[in-house]
Formats: C-alpha cells, sequence, structure tokens
C-alpha cells in the first residue's frame, strides 16, 4: 500500500499539552460582558485561505494524533469509538445517486441517510488516516468521495435545502484533510466541481425557514467556499452567519424582543412571537427553537460553533462578536438538560428533547481559548463524553475539539 507522508514536529504534542495547561489554569472571566449592548469590532476577511481548514486544522490534527499516540483521555476513548463505528469501515461501499429526494424529516427518503452518512464516513476516514497514517483510510476517503461526485446532481423535494447543508458540511471537512495531507488525490478536481455546482447554489442563499437550516447551510457554504477557494462565496456566507447568529440567539441587549434575520419579514410582535415557537418572554441564550426541542436547537448552536471554528481557522475569527450570545445558549440549555427545574415563563415550564453531542467545539472556544465561566456547559460536555455523532453533521467532536488549544 501506498503511504502518504507530512512533516512531523516531535514537540508538537508536548508544547501543544503545555499550552492547554496554561489555558485551562487561566482564571475565568465574569458572566457577563464587561461592556453590554456594544457589538464587538468586526473581523475582517483573510487575505489568504489556510488549508486544512474546514473545522480542524493541521495543528489541532498535530494536537490530536499527539493525544492518541500517547493513550491520553479524553482523547483515545474517543478515537476508539470513532474506529469502532461503522463510518470507520474499510469495507464500507459508497451509494450514490443522481437526485436525492428528501421530503420533510426525510420522508420520502430516497438516496438521504445515504448521502449523509457517506460523507461522514469520508470525515471520519479522513481522521482515521491522518491519526494513523495509513493509506488505506485515505484510499478509502477518496473512493467514497469520488462516487459521489461522478453521480450526483441535484437535491429536491422540500427538505432539499436542509440535506444539502449537513451532507455539504460534512464534505468538506474531509476534502481538505485528504487534498491537503494525502499524496495524491487525482479527483479532487471533479470533487471541487460537485461542490461548486451541486451543493453550493442551494445554501449560498440561505433560507428563512427555522433558524437551523439556514446555519447549517451557511455551515456547508463557508467550509466549500474555503475548498474552492472562492473568496465571494465566502464572504456571503459570513455575511449570512453575521445576520442569522443575532436572530437566532437571544441576549438580552437586544431589548424587548429578538433581532430578525434580513428578509425575514417579521415586521410585527406577534410574527416575532410566532417565530419564536409562541415564546414571549425572552431571556439571555434562548434560542428561537428552544421551545421546538433541544435537538433542533442543538443543530443550530453547532452550526454556529463549526462556522465560528472554521472562521477562526481561517484567520477572521468570528467568535468574538458571537461569544455573549453562544455562551448564553449552551449556557441556559446545558442548565435545563442537567436538571435544573424550567420555569412556567420558559416554554411553558417543559424544554423537550437534549441538545446531542454538539457542545465541544464552542465550549472549547469559549471556555478554553477565551476564558469564560461556563459552569453547566462544562458539566454537560464531560458528562457526555466522548461524543459522538448524529449522524446527520456532527461527528468526533471530543476526539478532534476536546481541550486543543491549537
Amino acid at each position: 500500500m501506498r503511504t502518504g507522508t507530512i512533516p512531523r514536529v516531535l514537540g508538537t504534542a508536548a508544547a501543544l499539552a503545555a499550552l492547554l495547561t496554561t489555558a485551562l489554569a487561566a482564571p475565568a472571566v465574569a458572566e457577563r460582558s464587561t461592556t453590554p449592548g456594544r457589538s464587538p469590532v468586526q473581523a475582517a476577511a483573510p487575505a489568504n485561505f489556510t488549508h486544512p481548514g474546514v473545522l480542524v486544522s493541521r495543528p489541532q490534527l498535530d494536537f490530536v494524533r499527539g493525544r492518541v499516540q500517547a493513550g491520553a483521555q479524553p482523547w483515545k476513548s474517543a478515537y476508539d469509538q470513532m474506529m469502532g463505528s461503522k463510518y470507520a469501515s474499510l469495507t464500507r461501499t459508497a451509494k450514490p445517486r443522481a437526485v436525492v429526494e428528501c421530503g420533510s424529516y426525510s420522508n420520502p427518503n430516497n438516496g438521504c441517510t445515504d448521502e449523509r452518512e457517506d460523507a461522514i464516513a469520508a470525515y471520519t476516514l479522513s481522521l482515521a488516516w491522518y491519526i494513523t497514517q495509513d493509506a488505506r483510510y485515505a484510499q478509502k476517503a477518496i473512493q467514497i468521495m469520488d462516487a459521489w461526485s461522478a453521480v450526483i446532481k441535484d437535491h429536491t423535494n422540500s427538505n432539499a435545502p436542509l440535506q444539502t447543508g449537513w451532507a455539504g458540511s460534512s464534505w468538506p471537512r474531509a476534502a481538505e484533510i485528504i487534498k491537503y495531507t494525502y499524496s495524491s488525490w487525482p479527483g479532487s478536481g471533479r470533487f471541487g466541481t460537485m461542490l461548486r455546482d451541486v451543493y453550493l447554489p442551494e445554501v449560498t442563499n440561505g433560507s428563512h425557514s427555522n433558524g437551523n437550516w439556514e446555519l447549517s447551510m451557511t455551515e456547508a457554504a463557508i467550509g466549500i467556499a474555503v475548498f474552492l477557494e472562492d473568496r465571494a462565496a465566502y464572504d456571503k456566507a459570513v455575511g449570512k452567519f453575521r445576520g442569522r447568529v443575532p436572530a437566532y440567539i437571544y441576549v438580552t441587549a437586544d431589548g424587548s424582543l429578538p433581532k430578525v434575520a434580513p428578509g425575514s419579514g417579521l415586521d410585527t410582535r406577534a410574527k416575532v412571537i410566532n417565530y419564536w415557537q409562541g415564546q414571549s418572554t425572552f431571556m439571555d441564550g434562548l434560542s428561537q427553537e428552544t421551545c421546538r426541542d433541544l435537538t433542533h436547537t442543538g443543530y443550530g448552536l453547532s452550526a454556529i460553533s463549526h462556522i465560528a471554528e472554521t472562521s477562526r481557522i481561517q484567520g477572521q475569527d468570528l467568535y468574538p462578536e458571537i461569544a455573549d450570545r453562544l455562551r448564553h445558549a449552551m449556557g441556559l440549555h446545558a442548565k435545563h438538560q442537567l436538571g435544573t427545574p424550567v420555569p412556567s415563563s420558559l416554554c411553558g415550564g417543559s424544554l423537550k428533547d437534549n441538545l446531542g453531542p454538539v457542545t465541544e467545539v464552542g465550549f472549547n472556544a469559549l471556555a478554553n481559548r477565551l476564558g469564560h465561566a461556563m459552569t453547566n456547559t462544562q458539566t454537560l460536555t464531560e458528562r457526555q463524553r466522548p461524543a459522538g455523532s448524529n449522524n446527520l453533521f456532527v461527528a468526533w467532536e471530543t476526539l478532534t475539539h476536546a481541550n486543543n488549544p491549537a
């Protein structure tokens, strides 16, 4: 078997471990912003793209590889979980189709699950390649990506935008790792054409459906833009993000009502309350979908974290712009998922479902890197380790982002 090679610095794991110790020892800042109501200065777009640079960077991957090789926890158990999953199988056969048809709640489901899971498998195998340096995993990831890029032409039916967003979030993560760390991928150009022609047009203009739709679509758009090195698509995705996040998570500085996304048409109090699932009492961290259920809220918070993480890798750190909203949202929902009684003023005193394995990326960025106190989010995150996959667009984030200082 051909084995690709990558540069290695022997001291990388030790140095990053030292950085981690310093970060975790730093004093936490107060829960509230010191300048309530004032937005952070917006970060400028980067001049050049960084690769691999969708959700995970080379320094982050090097840190993970070092921790796994050292048998350190929680990374080793997270790695074992990933490698024991169906997504890491070297015998997987891709199931591409020309048209993926997905109705509401994937009914009908004509290729929806197959596409999402093949995309997650490609990402899983790319992580397995980087950590093990076993070329078989890279070649299997390539086989899956090539199978889809040779066939798919369109997504149809009512859930097409969301389906495209979910699968389109996972594909660029895999493609970035393989293209920029493995020795050869002849089909990378055709894969890029697939992303540009089939996926990007479906997600780039966003959606005025529930916020998790547009956030997942925007996550796909920014990842695709990085892989394609498409500056216009990248900037458009960042613009969508900046308009949607304040309309998805409420903070008291917003005033008596949540903000609305540009072009939403929510021009009365009644329309806004209806859009927020009938919730008329607003509090720090409330999500537009909190009173729908925590699972869909988790999709939105996860996509927010992923977009911000990719932007940070690219040199345009969006976390400071949304940190206050995201930390309050994660904290509020984590607190009640952990068992704190829900007041009658919040969704009539009852919350449904749970967030899922979605807190690692945001928690690592906000608590470990930026120093925000996030006790409830930390408790929930650590309790859920190792975080697995939601089988839609989230996968293995304890492995990739737990206490990762890179």
